[in-house]
């Protein structure tokens, strides 16, 4: 993105911040005043004892010394509310952005998360922002500072002598000129280190994640060498970066001595031709010397400046990231749902590859009825019930809960009465209390404890050694596969939604957890519109209705008696089930 692009972008975020950027500002100002009187007093000094010598006294120095002073401890207070006040307001602009950051992800499909590492976009709301704190506080003033030094410095200086201030001014486009290549560069290597940095969190977290499976095949000599090759890489980056801004320092200390150079050199002959007074080229300097540290100042800022730059791009590309699933204009509550849910010709297929998943499904669900979907792997299962919760939208056709298009709903109220139950359970690193009552914000601690009764968790959970205080672990980890299950059903029912979708909830517990799961969810089940999604199709004979998904379709519809006469795909699946132990495969699709 261009720069000027980015800081359109970015100034928005200093419209809270007004008045402490104005304050900030001038502050700034004051510094400066402070920093320029200190030439004109001595070139007065110096000026006053080369022509009368007897004329200054001590008092006249006192007072000049004094006044001196006095400037410094109001530059000591500026720069002391530049130092902590102009940092908070940068620390709160790098708080609103990662906070804005963090709702954008909440709005995006699982398109973008299936699409991008996860440690990319830690790295993205964390230390790509850090830099930006500096940047925030310190562009506006550096730039506001640099700015006025350079007029008052060159009103200055063209009162003492003008030919030798356009040749001194003339010097620096030509230094800005020479350092933008290398400035381009640093941005660019900024950049690259920035993305890699992301890369290295990937790859840390997803070494980290699997530990278990690093340690079962004996693999850490492996994810070791991965990592190094990795690091290395991070090495080489950094050392192009190095590079870079070794050189473009360089320029500039190049630039420095040239234009000192020059002062000595033109301001010396200039001196001898009577053209320049000697105290004038003391403080002709002093006012230099001044006017190349900003400069220097200004340029070495630049390395910062990109810094920033670089972090709030990689900000505002997450923030441009494309919001599939969004409330569209109008869109109402849904009230007093009954739980109907009606497939009208609706087609699928994923936007990154276009492979289609559903093809023009017809389906209407009765409320309170139970349905099981089966079917071989790839079928889209899943997909189905995902598109109830708009997960995802459909490509084509509509789906409808209780007649009304879930697109012309408010995804709140539209998810608010939809539960689901997956095999892969996630909980949440904290308590028990705290996961169940993820459920529904707000609840109070007996509605939590009835929640894991009627899940059949409350007996399990008063043996574990702190009761509902008990911490669960990174992703529930200290919990069985069981006990996580009944904790999330728990969750559920506290949720106390109107349709409810297992998307095989059984699928990876002992037969000893499934029974006990089994008996939860049924009583979760009751009274609400459900969608079980089967891996052992043993487990769906008392559903209403079976839908068999193969190619895309529903190909075969009803009980288990009607479909085991037809001797059809779910024949086969059954059968082989029996035989095998287990279904034929429901991989999630």
């Amino acid at each position: 993105m261009k720069t000027s692009t980015l800081l359109k972008r970015f100034l928005p975020y200093y419209r809270k911040y007004k008045n402490i950027m104005f304050m900030d500002l001038f502050c700034a100002a004051l510094t400066t005043v402070c920093e320029l009187v200190l030439p004109m007093m001595l070139r007065y000094i110096t000026d006053v004892g080369m022509r009368d010598l007897a004329s200054l006294t001590l008092g006249t120095i006192l007072r000049i010394g004094g006044i001196y002073f006095a400037l410094r401890i109001v530059d000591g207070m500026a720069s002391f509310y530049m130092a902590y006040t102009g940092h908070v307001m940068g620390a709160a602009i790098e708080t609103d952005m990662r906070k804005d950051a963090f709702a954008h992800l909440q709005k995006l499909s699982d398109n973008y998360f299936n699409n991008t590492k996860v440690g990319q976009i830690m790295s993205r709301i964390t230390s790509d922002l850090f830099d930006v704190t500096e940047f925030a506080h310190h562009c506006p003033e550096e730039f506001f500072i640099a700015f006025l030094k350079a007029v008052v410095s060159f009103v200055i200086l063209a009162r003492i002598n003008l030919l030798l201030t356009v040749i001194i001014f003339l010097l620096i486009p030509v230094m800005a000129i020479s350092c933008t290549h290398f400035n381009l560069q640093v941005r660019k290597a900024f950049r690259r280190q920035r993305n890699h940095i992301g890369e290295l969190n990937a790859r840390i977290e997803d070494s980290l994640l699997g530990n278990k499976v690093v340690r079962a095949f004996a693999n850490e000599a492996v994810e070791l060498d991965k990592f190094n090759r990795d690091n290395q890489e991070f090495l080489k980056i950094k050392r192009q970066t190095y590079k870079y801004m070794a050189a473009f320092q360089n320029t500039i200390r190049i630039f420095d001595g040239l234009m000192y150079v020059v002062v000595m050199v033109a301001g010396g002959i200039f001196m001898m031709k009577g053209l320049i007074a000697p105290a004038d080229l003391v403080a002709y300097t002093l006012y230099v010397t001044t006017l190349l540290a900003t400069i220097r100042r200004i340029i070495e800022f630049a390395e910062q400046f990109q810094r920033g730059m670089t972090g709030i791009e990689r900000f505002m590309e997450l923030m441009d990231a494309t919001v599939d699933i969004f409330d569209e204009e109008g869109a109402v509550l849904l009230q007093d749902v009954k739980g109907q849910i009606t497939f009208q010709h609706v087609s699928f297929a994923y936007a990154d590859d276009h492979t289609p998943v559903l093809s023009d499904i017809n389906l209407t669900i009765k409320p309170g009825e139970k349905v099981a979907l089966v079917g071989p792997s790839g079928g889209g299962k899943t997909t189905l019930c995902n598109l109830i919760p708009r997960f995802y939208d459909p490509t084509k056709g509509e789906v409808l809960l209780d007649g009304q298009d879930i697109r012309k709903v408010t995804l709140q109220s539209l998810r608010s009465n939809v539960g689901v139950v997956q095999q892969d359970v996630y909980l949440f690193s904290g308590s028990v209390y705290e996961n169940i009552a993820y459920g529904r914000p707000g609840a109070s601690k007996e509605e939590v404890m009835e929640a894991a009764r009627l899940s059949g968790a409350h007996e399990f959970i008063e043996k574990l050694k702190d009761g509902y205080d008990t911490y669960v672990g990174e992703r529930g980890v200290k919990l069985s596969g069981g006990q996580k299950q009944r904790i999330s059903i728990a969750r559920v029912f506290l949720k106390a939604p109107k349709v409810l979708l297992l998307d095989e909830a059984t699928a990876a517990l002992d037969n000893e957890s499934e029974h006990l799961v089994s008996e939860s969810l049924d009583q979760l089940a009751k009274g609400r519109t459900t969608l079980t999604i089967a891996h052992r199709l043993t487990t769906i004979h008392g559903a209403d209705r079976i839908l068999v998904l193969s190619g895309n379709q529903i190909v075969e519809e009803g009980n288990h008696e009607t479909l085991m006469k037809q001797k059809g795909i779910y024949y086969q699946l059954y059968t082989s089930s029996e035989i095998g132990g287990k279904s034929a495969g429901c991989n999630q699709t």
